[in-house]
């Protein structure tokens, strides 16, 4: 797991948060800026998954170099 996928699923939670608080008192740009949160927070979290398959395919890379 990386610092992308750690931040991005934070800012999810973070996110999920602020929109369940900005419906409960009735306040829809709170319940917006929530969901935007959100998609930055899954975005994050798909960045930190490609980084992680690119970090694995180098290292498969360089495994198959070495023999």
């Amino acid at each position: 797991m990386n610092k992308n996928q750690v931040h991005g699923a934070i800012k999810d939670l973070a996110g999920k948060v602020q929109e369940e608080a900005g419906k409960l008192v009735g306040n829809k740009v709170q319940e917006a800026k929530g969901l935007q949160k959100q998609v930055a927070g899954k975005a994050e979290v798909h960045l930190g998954d490609a980084k992680e398959v690119v970090k694995d395919a180098r290292e498969i890379v360089k495994a198959g170099a070495s023999k």
